[in-house]
């Protein structure tokens, strides 16, 4: 049976304390310690308990393509992957500015698996991360306008601190999606940061948005203040 403290250490859901306090009384180091000492120890674990169940819902909520991490990409700058860009960008800092990040390259080199990293990384930081299929996004827009709910999806969109757009390009943007598609760019301008991953370079993404006014003011608010990221070598899946 619990004793009076840990049954209100569990009332209060302070699961990190309960638990360092069961192993300090299991290991008999509570006697040891000093009451100032015990409290410090059982307070750590209790943030880490917090961080890790906060990272751990971010993470699952993201959507993320793969469980990745940057300490798991194999550093090769053959294949367009700089060391001192990565660390850059794991510092989170791009975040913090509203910077795009814009990885290119074929199919198969590893796009989606480094964009899931950099989304893993920035729940580490505990950011909210959406990690979407450009087309499935473009339905889900459509979708939320059918329903009415389409100013609160927005909403939520441009206070997302990361949204991942994978494989943008594979189709042409028709002119309601062009709309859609500026707006949410327009709305994380300078304040949230936006990856974007596509087979196409970026020099072809004009001919993608299709209206040349549009496609201007997106790719104006997008390519000036990005990060680059282009990778190549043949497809990993071959490898595999």
């Amino acid at each position: 049976m619990p004793n009076p403290i840990e049954t209100q250490l569990i009332k209060l859901r302070l699961h990190g304390m309960r638990q360092t306090l069961a192993t300090l009384q299991e290991t008999r180091k509570n006697q040891s310690l000093s009451l100032t000492e015990g409290l410090e120890l059982m307070l750590q674990a209790e943030v880490q308990e917090r961080d890790n169940r906060r990272f751990k819902r971010l993470e699952s909520n993201a959507g993320f393509r793969y469980r990745a991490s940057l300490e798991e990409l194999s550093l090769d700058r053959t294949r367009g992957l700089d060391d001192m860009l990565l660390t850059t960008l794991a510092t989170g800092e791009y975040m913090e500015h509203g910077d795009a990040v814009l990885i290119t390259g074929a199919t198969g080199c590893g796009k989606s698996y480094l964009a899931s990293a950099l989304g893993h990384q920035a729940c580490v930081h505990g950011k909210k991360v959406a990690y979407f299929n450009t087309q499935k996004l473009m339905l889900k827009i459509k979708m939320v306008r059918l329903d009415g709910t389409v100013l609160k999806f927005f909403d939520k969109m441009a206070r997302t601190d990361l949204l991942i757009l994978d494989d943008f390009g594979l189709t042409h943007l028709d002119k309601q999606q062009q709309m859609d598609f500026m707006e949410l760019i327009e709305d994380r301008h300078g304040k949230k940061s936006t990856v974007i991953v596509s087979q196409l370079p970026v020099s072809s993404w004009y001919d993608v948005i299709g209206e040349p006014t549009i496609a201007d003011a997106i790719l104006d608010r997008l390519v000036h203040a990005s990060y680059r990221i282009e990778l190549k070598g043949e497809s990993l899946r071959k490898k595999m």
